[in-house]
């Protein structure tokens, strides 16, 4: 399909493009931008005028719980989720059931994913059999099965040889390790971080030095094997300096942080709402804070949506044997808009929000973490796209999500930016119709 998207303001972080431009499709990739090539006809036009064209976003945390958790989602429900969100790319961590440790289950997630002809679904093998931190997986087959890099999801490696063994075999074939720093016995159990707020609640804590002392492990091992890790969801201020120094030191390491710990704090939990029960959990405005920082200075490459849907049956119980997780697909491009309107008002910003700044975290820079060939609109590339109207305002309500997942601290926000068109590889996936 030839498409032509005209009137829109287009915001292409990778190209530093913040202008009005039209943007120009054939056969599924960027034709030209600006100009039209000479002979162009397009089949279809989209009047983007009042809105934003931006590459489709990019999200590097995403639970389709498929195979195994269908009673908590399906592909269908969360890809759907994933295009009413303009998420066209996403990583999916390997703790599925059974685990992703196999090239054969790879393979099924991919063409299973590829049927639905909605967003590009790009799976972390396990990184040992069965997540049990014992012996690790043939990471070359999984590799030739579509895997983008090697993860524990939630589960800690118990025995740093292991952890070792896996650095050393990733560094001889550029493979990249996903980890979620946590040591595996501090905080074990924990259900919210430590400090005077889970005290007076009486919840058993999960303290920062679980997530630091993993990092310093991590980093020795880094420095002795030279490989690559991404570090997902980091929660702490002491954290992120940790994260600052060692890329002062020039270690090839890259972080997330979770759109979630962006906005709130662990006095979010209330009265024990458990929608707000999360893994790393919220922890203190110091550290949400540090966080906000990290994003401006470049500590933290890239926000994730940390899409973790959990059905009612595990939800809507006490905060502390409610399971972990919220949906937030829907939510990514809004929380990350958020976030930079108020830093646009904190510090007394004059003219427009720094709408590509904030892009780059959820398109081209989260597209290098993952080292996808994605979140850019550069010419030949993919035509993957987002257009949104960054004034519209809407309300979070959980029957109106289009993931199974209804549960979210959201509920009730009022925010801004509304996905209006997601377009994947040059095909409308989702068109929002008028009100």
């Amino acid at each position: 399909m030839k498409l032509h998207i005209k009137n829109g303001h287009l915001i292409d972080p990778a190209n530093g493009i913040d202008a009005p431009q039209d943007l120009f499709i054939a056969d599924g990739k960027v034709l030209a931008v600006g100009t039209a090539p000479a002979g162009f006809v397009a089949e279809q036009t989209i009047d983007a005028a009042g809105l934003v064209v931006a590459p489709g976003l990019v999200d590097l945390s995403v639970r389709l719980r498929e195979p195994g958790y269908e009673y908590k989602a399906t592909l269908e429900s969360e890809l759907q989720a994933a295009m009413q969100g303009g998420v066209t790319s996403l990583v999916c961590p390997p703790d599925t059931d059974p685990v992703l440790d196999e090239s054969g289950l790879v393979e099924m997630l991919k063409y299973r994913a590829k049927t639905r002809n909605q967003a590009h679904v790009h799976p972390l093998g396990a990184l040992t059999v069965g997540l049990k931190g014992e012996s690790l997986t043939e990471m070359a087959e999984l590799t030739e099965a579509g895997c983008i890099g090697f993860s524990q999801a939630e589960v800690p490696i118990e025995d740093t040889n292991v952890l070792l063994r896996a650095l050393q075999y990733a560094k001889t074939f550029e493979y990249t390790v996903w980890l979620r720093p946590q040591d595996a016995h501090i905080g074990r159990g924990g259900i919210a971080a430590s400090g005077p707020l889970a005290s007076r609640l009486g919840l058993s804590g999960v303290p920062v030095m679980a997530e630091t002392i993993a990092l310093h492990t991590i980093f020795e091992l880094m420095r002795a094997t030279g490989a690559r890790v991404h570090l997902c969801r980091l929660s702490s201020a002491a954290g992120i300096e940790l994260v600052r120094q060692a890329k002062r030191e020039g270690l090839p390491v890259s972080c997330d942080v979770g759109v979630h710990h962006v906005h709130l704090t662990d006095a979010d939990i209330g009265f024990f709402d458990s929608n707000a029960r999360l893994t790393p959990p919220l922890r203190s405005q110091r550290d949400r804070d540090a966080i906000r920082l990290g994003l401006l200075d470049g500590t933290i490459d890239a926000l994730c949506s940390d899409h973790t849907p959990v059905d009612d049956d595990e939800k809507l119980l006490p905060f502390g044997e409610a399971s972990p997780g919220a949906t937030g697909l829907e939510l990514l491009l809004s929380l990350t808009l958020k976030w930079a309107s108020e830093y646009a008002a904190s510090q007394n910003a004059a003219g427009p929000r720094p709408l590509s700044r904030a892009i780059a975290l959820i398109t081209s820079q989260a597209a290098a973490v993952a080292g996808l060939p994605a979140g850019t609109l550069s010419v030949g590339a993919s035509a993957d796209v987002c257009i949104f109207d960054p004034e519209a305002h809407w309300t979070v309500q959980a029957a109106a999500l289009a993931s199974q997942g209804k549960h979210t601290p959201f509920i009730g926000y009022n925010l801004a930016a509304q996905v209006r068109t997601t377009v994947v590889a040059g095909r409308l996936a989702y068109q929002r119709l008028p009100a």
